[in-house]
């Protein structure tokens, strides 16, 4: 029975799909005017969990997230660039999915673009003149917010509050200030697509409205997105969604908490904001998703280098508590029979790690129940008398938590260079030749790569530092 914090009624509530066994998620996606920072990253991986958790207690779920590709800011870097809007936005979806795929994150079902779905946004957006819940203006086009009685209803504010903060920019013609931009009339140069109301362009709100119902259905069962989308982009989602569909936009609303860097919250205009292009070039993209999820997805999260090296520490004790494990299974095994009391620990351990991902999904608790795993398998690996399926069990588990958290333990094909091993083999037939200045050259040479060896009763062991 899974739980989720659901912002619109800001408490947690059962998960009841509208259809059985299925889930339907819709997951704001990136404007695509540059790399993706870290503070876009949390999302991201956040919310592949919740969708690898669907997964794994056997839901069928149906994952959308957008690419924005019509915007003020795309027009401005294409500009500055000196390259059309298109070649800007392809430019950046690629990097996009460079930086998506080296997170471990699992792609959408479907990453439609707002370009491809002009003709939907016009239609819905005509829909709602005709049922006077918008109206045209010298070529804009804007939505009439006070006809929506419960608007507010999502970031818990009033009409009062909202209209004293309300204000009409240079060339706007809106009817009220509370009103916003469905349609924007074309400036010369921009980009733009023929409609009723002249040459122009979507607003920014309008297109998550129409690609979630178009690929999902009028009616969702989870909208999701960082914390600063609350207001006003989903609140205006759901406010022109359910005039238009005349029915519940989505069930349940997740948002993510912020990104501090050093303690400061992220922002562009204070320059402490850091692309992941940039930052996995130093720190594995594992080391990045581990950082991520050990705090809730709902709390916010400092980004230090003492909080990555923290999470590099934890990775390296998952990582080589795996490969012992591994190291163990192709040697030689004694113990007749399974460890009762390793099935015990490793069934109350999983049985735990269901309970706090039941829980909203907290992954920070999930991880704490892993390296109580990584402790009971080390101890086990240790003994001089293991038991093969005994291990086949450990192994197991381990993989329960890749599968769920999507960080992934066994080396990549780099770190397991044949090379590695020749050189512990030569090591190795240098020692039984007495040649031990090569023996340690050889060990010294390895280090300094970053690869450490440990001498055990079953053999020689490396690992990565």
């Amino acid at each position: 029975m899974i739980k989720i914090y659901n912002t619109l009624t800001q408490q947690k509530e059962i998960f009841k799909p509208i259809e059985e066994n299925k889930v339907k998620m819709y997951v704001c996606g990136p404007i695509v005017y540059n790399y993706i920072h870290i503070g876009n990253a949390r999302p991201i991986i956040a919310f592949d969990v919740v969708r690898r958790y669907f997964k794994y207690v056997g839901y069928d779920i149906n994952y959308v997230s957008n690419f924005t590709d019509v915007d003020d800011k795309i027009i401005k870097a294409s500009n500055e660039e000196g390259i059309s809007t298109k070649e800007l936005t392809d430019k950046y979806i690629q990097a996009f999915y460079e930086d998506y795929d080296a997170l471990g994150c699992e792609r959408a079902d479907n990453n439609p673009r707002v370009s491809e779905y002009i003709r939907e946004i016009i239609q819905f957006i005509e829909n709602l003149i005709r049922e006077d819940f918008a109206y045209e203006s010298n070529g804009d086009v804007y939505f009439r917010t006070r006809k929506k009685e419960d608007y507010g209803k999502l970031s818990k504010q009033s009409i009062d509050d909202l209209i004293s903060g309300a204000r009409i920019e240079v060339g706007e013609q809106k009817e009220d200030p509370l009103d916003f931009a469905l349609w924007k009339n074309a400036k010369p140069g921009e980009v733009c697509w023929e409609s009723p109301w002249g040459e122009g362009r979507p607003g920014w709100h309008i297109e998550c409205s129409v690609m979630a119902k178009e690929t999902l259905g009028a009616t969702i069962d989870i909208h999701a997105g960082g914390q600063d989308l609350t207001f006003p982009h989903h609140e205006n989602e759901i406010a022109q969604s359910e005039c238009h569909n005349h029915e519940t936009f989505s069930n349940y609303w997740m948002h993510n908490g912020f990104i501090n860097i050093d303690g400061t919250k992220m922002s562009k205009s204070l320059g402490n904001f850091t692309l992941v292009k940039d930052i996995r070039q130093q720190v594995d993209p594992m080391v990045i998703r581990l950082f991520m999820l050990s705090v809730h997805y709902r709390t916010p999260i400092n980004f230090s280098s003492e909080t990555i090296e923290l999470a590099k520490t934890n990775y390296a004790k998952i990582k080589t508590a795996y490969k012992n494990l591994l190291f163990r299974l192709n040697n030689e095994m004694v113990e007749p029979v399974l460890n009762d009391e390793i099935v015990k620990n490793v069934s109350d351990n999983l049985a735990y790690l269901e309970e706090q991902m039941n829980d909203d999904f907290n992954s920070a608790n999930a991880l704490s129940a892993w390296y109580e795993l990584v402790k009971i398998t080390n101890v086990y690996t240790e003994k001089e008398d293991v038991n093969k399926e005994t291990l086949e069990l450990l192994k197991a588990a381990f993989e329960t938590y890749v599968e769920i958290l999507g960080i992934v333990v066994e080396e990549n094909e780099q770190n397991t260079d044949k090379e590695i091993d020749e050189l512990i083999a030569k090591r190795e037939e240098a020692r039984k030749n007495r040649d031990f200045a090569l023996a340690d050259k050889i060990r010294d040479d390895l280090k300094e790569q970053g690869i450490i060896l440990e001498d055990t009763k079953q053999g020689v062991r490396w690992k990565r530092i």
